[in-house]
């Protein structure tokens, strides 16, 4: 029987916290009033009349109506559709290729109250994907243009749009939001949001309220491969307690550039590593990987390397592909995936149908391959399980050794990590990297052992980094 009851009770956990949206609709919005920036389309229909008879047949269908796939507890009404059309509030983190489909999907699924937050401008490589952007836009925020756009020509819509990066706003702004939206290529950005959403939840002697997630639905691709997934944070896998699927970013060793190339990215990082600073092409301006000149310059620069060392396959494509860190981009798979986004948010918000549960695999590199898997919490997750983090080290090792395990390891990935304690009762940093003086003055102790900085058994670190918004705390347990 229990056997029985399990898938039941798996589906109901996924479902429950979708039950909060509706109770959320009641709180007050902490940002300010949107503008009415909204124009009339097809010689028309304005904000207060922008709803012609017919116009949301499609979602009516979904909503208004049982069919065989709904949700079993949903009961067909009129109210779920009001609910996308005046109150449910979005947030899309993103406004590039995923974006552009992820905004106009949502606004033509009856979604009205949108923000989207970007920190890019729009270059000229992004208008052959990212379709609500044309020549003239070359320059300017993704976010304001993309939001004037869907704004211009979807009646009743209201994106607001945030030229920023997350970093910049506080929990208030993130709280307003029922459901946010990731359509990123950032792992660091990916995982800030994680810890942001999850320092959100609220608990009562140990118990997770359900009114304090926001789930969130997050889109990735690369090239003819992609993913959709949904996370109910303090409930559901978080980014980190998957972290392992996403590899750390390549970097060649200094050595390997300097002295024994073997590929054409060798060659290209010489050119951009050593030769820029060293000869100052355009003077003291930094290498920009925007303008055709200066990777011209590199990409002769690494074409003659290449030579030397009998290296062939440096092209330029190339060369803007290491110098920019291009991930490769397929329009068609960006639709794909932001269609199995928008779906997921349409399905929390309505309650209509199950969410998925709760990772899904798209692959079209050769023929069309999908499938769907549960990614499970971790129990020792370093952002979500909310106990410390076990360090097993000896009390001879240096916390140059800490440092590096904290970066490399493939559960933790961090980037610049910086790492303090208590001892004797007063807070001490043991290196901290971010600030140069302070770093100046720590880079000592990455030479001494665990045990020279009056480090103890058991004692506890806590470390703060760019990937999270969140300090990880760790328990250090020396080993024999």
């Amino acid at each position: 029987m229990a056997d029985a009851e399990e898938p039941e009770k798996k589906r109901r956990r996924i479902e429950d916290p979708t039950e909060n949206l509706k109770h959320r609709a009641t709180r007050p919005s902490v940002h300010p009033p949107y503008g009415t920036n909204v124009m009339a389309v097809d010689g028309g229909h304005g904000v207060g009349g922008c709803d012609w008879d017919g116009r949301w047949n499609h979602v009516t269908k979904f909503l208004e109506r049982p069919g065989p796939f709904t949700h079993p507890d949903f009961e067909p009404s009129a109210e779920s559709l009001q609910f996308l059309l005046e109150t449910c509030k979005i947030l899309v983190i993103g406004a590039g290729g995923l974006g552009c489909e992820l905004l106009k999907n949502l606004a033509l699924s009856g979604f009205r109250i949108i923000h989207v937050v970007d920190m890019d401008t729009i270059d000229l490589s992004n208008l052959n994907r990212q379709f609500l952007f044309r020549p003239k836009d070359v320059g300017r925020p993704k976010a304001e243009v993309a939001a004037n756009f869907i704004n211009s020509r979807i009646p009743g819509c209201k994106v607001a749009s945030h030229f920023k990066k997350i970093q910049d706003f506080d929990e208030s702004f993130y709280r307003q939001f029922h459901i946010i939206v990731c359509g990123l290529d950032s792992i660091i950005a990916r995982r800030w949001m994680n810890g942001m959403l999850i320092s959100l939840l609220s608990y009562e002697d140990g118990v997770l309220d359900p009114s304090s997630i926001i789930p969130l639905i997050d889109g990735g691709t690369e090239g003819f491969k992609g993913n959709a997934r949904v996370i109910l944070p303090g409930m559901t896998a978080c980014i980190d307690c998957t972290l392992e699927l996403y590899p750390p970013q390549i970097n060649f060793p200094m050595c390997t550039i300097a002295s024994m190339p073997r590929l054409p990215e060798h060659c290209i990082e010489y050119a951009r590593i050593l030769q820029w600073p060293k000869e100052k092409p355009f003077g003291d301006t930094s290498l920009d990987g925007d303008n055709p000149e200066h990777i011209e310059w590199v990409f002769e620069r690494a074409r003659k390397r290449a030579a030397e060392f009998n290296i062939t396959g440096v092209t330029y494509r190339l060369t803007q592909g290491v110098v920019k860190r291009i991930i490769p981009a397929v329009a068609s798979t960006n639709a794909v995936i932001a269609a199995a986004c928008a779906t997921e948010v349409f399905k929390i918000a309505t309650s209509a149908y199950i969410p998925l549960n709760n990772y899904l695999v798209f692959n079209d590199v050769d023929g069309l391959y999908t499938y769907t898997f549960e990614a499970e919490r971790k129990e020792n997750c370093s952002a979500c399980s909310q106990v410390p983090q076990d360090l097993q080290f000896p009390s001879s090792a240096k916390l140059q050794e800490v440092l590096q395990f904290l970066t490399e390891s493939a559960s933790l990935q961090m980037k610049s990590p910086a790492i303090t304690t208590t001892l004797e009762g007063k807070n001490k940093t043991l290196y901290l990297q971010s600030v140069k003086s302070i770093e100046e003055r720590t880079r000592p102790n990455l030479c001494k052992t665990l045990k020279e900085l009056g480090l103890s058994d058991g004692q506890e670190l806590a470390v703060a980094d760019v990937t999270t918004p969140q300090t990880v705390l760790f328990k250090l347990n020396f080993t024999t």
